[in-house]
C-alpha cells in the first residue's frame, strides 16, 4: 500500500514524548476482498464492488476476512495508559524491560491547564479542568515528585541495586515501549473503544494517531466502512426500540409508563435516581432530535 509504505518507520509523536510508528504490514483492502470470496489474482471487478462488499462485512459484523490483515507497531507510552493498552489480549506483544537494561528516563507531564477534575457521572473518567492557579501548584509538585523518584532510582543504580529492584518505586507516568502487533479485526475493536470519548485522553490520543495517520492510510475503503458502522453510529435494546415506537406515534405517557416498567424512573426524595440506561437513550434522542417523554 503506496501510502502506508511513505510512512514506514515514521514517528508519529503523542503525548509530550510518546509516539507511534509503523515497523511491517501484512495485507490491504484488496487481501479483505480475496478472503471474502475466497478467490485469487485480482479477485475483484471494480472498486465500488470491493467497497460495498467490505461495507457489508463491517455491517453484518463478519470478522474473519478483516482478520487476513495484520499491522506491527512500535509505541513509547506513559505506563499508566499501557496497563489499558495492555488489556486488549489479542495482540502479540514484546515490551521494553527494565529487568534488563536502565528505565527509559522520561516520564509523562501535566500541563498547568491540562488537570482533570473527576467526572460526578462516572466513576473511571473525568469531566472539566481545574484552574490554572491550582493546576500551576499542582505541576510544580509534579516535577518535583519525578525529579526525587528518579534520583532516587539513579542512586541505587549507582549503589549497585538489581535493576529488577531498584525500579519498583517508579512512576505510572514512566515511559515504556513496545512492539504491538495484531490483526486489522482486533484493532479495529481496539480503537473503537479507545477512540471512543468515554476512554481516558492519554490512550484516546494514541488512538486517535493509529486511526488517523495509519489504518486510514493502509485500508481507505475499511477505515470509511468502521466510521459508518462502529465509530457514528448507535445500537439500540429491545426496551429502547419499544420507546422509539411509542415516540414516534406521540405515545409519550406510554412511553414513560413503560420506562418506569424497566425500573428508569424510580425517585429518591423527590428527584430521579440515577440510570446509566436511560442516561445514555436520552442522549441518543437527543442525537436524532427527540425530546425525552418524561
Amino acid at each position: 500500500v503506496e501510502s502506508l509504505d511513505e510512512i514506514l518507520g515514521k514517528p508519529f509523536k503523542v503525548l509530550d514524548d510518546g509516539f507511534v510508528r509503523v515497523v511491517d504490514y501484512m495485507g490491504s483492502d484488496q487481501s479483505i476482498v480475496q478472503a471474502a470470496r475466497v478467490s485469487y489474482g485480482a479477485g475483484t471487478k471494480s472498486v465500488s464492488e470491493d467497497e460495498g462488499l467490505i461495507r457489508y462485512l463491517m455491517r453484518h459484523h463478519h470478522s474473519t476476512p478483516f482478520e487476513m490483515c495484520e499491522i506491527k507497531l512500535h509505541v513509547r507510552v506513559p505506563m499508566d495508559a499501557w496497563r489499558q493498552w495492555i488489556r486488549h489480549r489479542t495482540a502479540n506483544v514484546n515490551e521494553y524491560s527494565t529487568r534488563y537494561s536502565l528505565a527509559i528516563d522520561q516520564s509523562a507531564k501535566t500541563k498547568e491547564d491540562e488537570w482533570r477534575l473527576q467526572s460526578s457521572m462516572n466513576k473511571q473518567g473525568s469531566e472539566g479542568f481545574l484552574s490554572k492557579e491550582e493546576g500551576t501548584l499542582l505541576t510544580q509538585e509534579e516535577e518535583k515528585l519525578h525529579s526525587d523518584i528518579w534520583g532516587i532510582y539513579n542512586s541505587r543504580i549507582e549503589k549497585g541495586v538489581a535493576r529488577e529492584q531498584a525500579r519498583k518505586d517508579l512512576p505510572l507516568s514512566t515511559y515504556t515501549e513496545a512492539y504491538w502487533k495484531i490483526d486489522l479485526h482486533n484493532l479495529l475493536h481496539f480503537l473503537r473503544l479507545r477512540m471512543d470519548k468515554h476512554a481516558q485522553l492519554e490512550i484516546r490520543k494514541f488512538a486517535d494517531t493509529i486511526g488517523n495517520e495509519i489504518v486510514k492510510r493502509w485500508v481507505p475503503l475499511t477505515w470509511e466502512a468502521f466510521q459508518d458502522y462502529r465509530m457514528n453510529s448507535k445500537s439500540f435494546s429491545g426496551l429502547e426500540m419499544q420507546l422509539l415506537s411509542l415516540i414516534s406515534q406521540n405515545e409519550n405517557e406510554k412511553a414513560a409508563e413503560k420506562a418506569k416498567e424497566f425500573g428508569w424512573l424510580r425517585m429518591k426524595e423527590e428527584k430521579l435516581i440515577k440510570s446509566l440506561e436511560r442516561i445514555e437513550f436520552e442522549e441518543k434522542l437527543e442525537l436524532l432530535n427527540l425530546k425525552k417523554p418524561w
